[in-house]
């Protein structure tokens, strides 16, 4: 549980690092947060990979959240654009991710049953 709760805060800091670093290009103050995010994030992710999470997945879910939420976020926030092409394009990451999770679990079911 504690892994998981850790690769969402990565997200989260990742998502507002870089919806800061939007902000920080009318109001340089805003750098600041982009820098705090952006290591948090990046030192939560290396937590969520010491506690045994395989990099495929930890990067796969830390990215294809922040692409998705960055994207919604954007368009509430700031009022980009957020089209039915690239709805779909967040639908295939999310479903990429998803394919490289199950065929993580897959294998290491595999794994398994061959040591036993």
């Amino acid at each position: 549980m504690r892994k998981w709760l850790l690769l969402c805060a990565a997200i989260l800091l990742e998502v507002t690092a870089t919806l800061s670093l939007r902000a920080a290009l009318d109001q340089p103050a805003w750098f600041a947060l982009v820098a705090v995010g952006y290591i948090g994030s990046f030192t939560a992710l290396s937590f969520v990979l010491r506690l045994g999470i395989g990099i495929g997945i930890a990067y796969g879910i830390w990215g294809a959240s922040g692409v998705a939420l960055t994207a919604v976020l954007a368009t509430v926030i700031f009022g980009d654009p957020l089209t039915a092409t690239m709805g779909l394009g967040i639908a295939l990451v999310i479903g990429g991710v998803l394919c490289v999770e199950l065929g993580s679990q897959a294998a290491h079911a595999r794994e398994e049953e061959a040591v036993s």
